[in-house]
């Protein structure tokens, strides 16, 4: 089966994208460029978390929904949560309601702004583990890797909760520390364009 499908243009996208009619959008505006904004990284790795055990799809459904429930990802703002919030959260049909997980959040947020008092920000931290191009394994042929490995181990040494190594490796992924994008895909020279671009702490 080759790793290509047809876009609705004509182009050749990566195939998991046709897996739902939510994905082509996400993959083609978001996924694999390059993310220095300190929010969105923690979000993604909150969502990340979240998603463990469950599909992306899930997660991306209810994506606006968790954006109302932790204030867009605010850091310092879900840092103050207490635990009356993460009783109310149990209580919200629209996200995933997993106390573990949502605890992880609030805990992460507290690790996230002594992160960011150490390294000056979140981006200047996690691009540190960027990998070297010659390093990568081809295009979405493994679920995780040294450099993904190495940071999930860094962030469970600083207090960081679901953060594994295959949660870390997805986070790389989407956040644009690798371009994932199959060889063929339209998005990949694109994504490959931004990330030339980028300022690197």
């Amino acid at each position: 089966m080759t790793a290509l499908v047809e876009g609705p243009d004509g182009g050749a996208r990566c195939r998991w994208c046709a897996a739902a009619p939510e994905f082509l959008h996400y993959h083609d505006s978001e996924w694999g460029y390059p993310v220095t904004d300190d929010a969105r990284l923690f979000e993604k790795l909150c969502l990340e978390g979240f998603q463990s055990g469950l599909s992306w799809r899930t997660i991306l459904a209810k994506r606006e929904n968790f954006r109302r429930a932790f204030h867009n990802f605010d850091i310092k703002r879900v840092a103050r949560f207490t635990e009356r919030d993460v009783e109310r959260l149990l209580q919200d049909e629209g996200i995933v309601r997993h106390r573990g997980k949502i605890e992880a959040v609030v805990n992460n947020a507290k690790r996230a702004q002594e992160l960011i008092a150490r390294e000056g920000s979140l981006a200047r931290f996690i691009w540190k583990f960027e990998p070297r191009p010659e390093a990568l394994a081809p295009p979405q042929t493994v679920s995780t890797s040294v450099e993904a490995t190495a940071l999930s181990k860094e962030l469970k040494k600083l207090g960081w909760k679901f953060v594994g190594p295959t949660t870390v490796y997805a986070f790389m992924q989407a956040m644009g520390l690798i371009n994932d994008h199959v060889e063929g895909c339209v998005i990949r020279e694109r994504a490959e364009h931004a990330r030339s671009k980028l300022k690197r702490a």
